[in-house]
């Protein structure tokens, strides 16, 4: 008699033993989910990492695509924790709709507008003044799609400061994202295309940047929790990371500059 209740004590304390590991390993084996924008792609997945090795158990889970399509995915209820956009003008457009936790919004990086042509163009095919886009040796000449992608904008704001608009207009081939132009000029579909610094160091061999492209406004990078995360401590802590000194030491190794 005496055996069997020692059974049933021990037993007892290995299912709760066992419940409490399980429920320990629960809470420390956490994810958190941040949709990014395309340019942000290698910069992050290198942040993620180093992020990861700061908190053991946790997961960081990337969406990475053009701003806009990543604003219309967390209007539509997709299960994001943080969000990075490439400008101000589609974070301005969360925080209208109430899609951003108050306070978390901060900006975190910068970047430059380049105009890039393939490696193999020659000199006579490099322009050394955007004006020089109007001449015919530029007949497709690539961007983001405006109304979506943020580096579309930033070109667009840039061509109407030169007064290039009309010219410049039967020529545009425009991609999804940047790293989708970045793409068009790499394989020479393209005889030059608008795209950030930070893209166009990653297909050094294969493009070569013309001329930097001054913006009308800078191009800056806001992250932002969003409210409706259910992961709100880990999202708050990655967006603390991305402004530590460790996280801006890792965007400058690609090409970032501080806000």
């Amino acid at each position: 008699m005496i055996h069997t209740k020692t059974s049933r004590r021990w037993l007892v304390k290995a299912t709760l033993l066992a419940t409490l590991t399980v429920s320990a390993m629960a809470s420390h084996a956490q994810e958190v989910t941040v949709s990014a924008a395309a340019s942000l792609t290698n910069a992050f997945k290198a942040v993620g990492q180093a992020f990861e090795k700061t908190r053991p158990g946790t997961k960081v889970t990337f969406n990475f695509a053009a701003s806009g399509p990543l604003l219309a995915q967390i209007q539509q209820g997709a299960p994001v924790d943080v969000f990075a956009s490439a400008d101000q003008e589609t974070m301005d457009r969360a925080a209208k709709a109430k899609l951003l936790a108050e306070g978390s919004r901060a900006d975190f990086a910068r970047n430059t507008l380049v105009l890039i042509v393939p490696s193999t163009a020659t000199a006579t095919a490099t322009p050394q003044k955007l004006a020089d886009l109007g001449g015919a040796a530029y007949k497709r000449i690539s961007t983001g799609t405006p109304s979506s992608v943020p580096v579309g904008r930033y070109t667009m704001a840039s061509v109407q400061e030169a007064g290039l608009t009309a010219t410049l207009e039967p020529k545009w081939i425009y991609g999804e994202s940047v790293r989708q132009v970045l793409n068009y000029v790499a394989r020479g579909e393209v005889d030059a295309g608008f795209v950030y610094r930070t893209d166009a160091l990653i297909e050094k061999d294969k493009t070569r940047i013309a001329l930097t492209v001054p913006t009308t406004t800078p191009v800056s990078y806001p992250i932002a929790q969003v409210a409706a995360s259910k992961n709100a401590a880990v999202g708050k802590d990655f967006i603390a990371f991305v402004r530590s000194d460790a996280g801006q030491q890792i965007l400058d190794s690609f090409g970032f500059s501080k806000p």
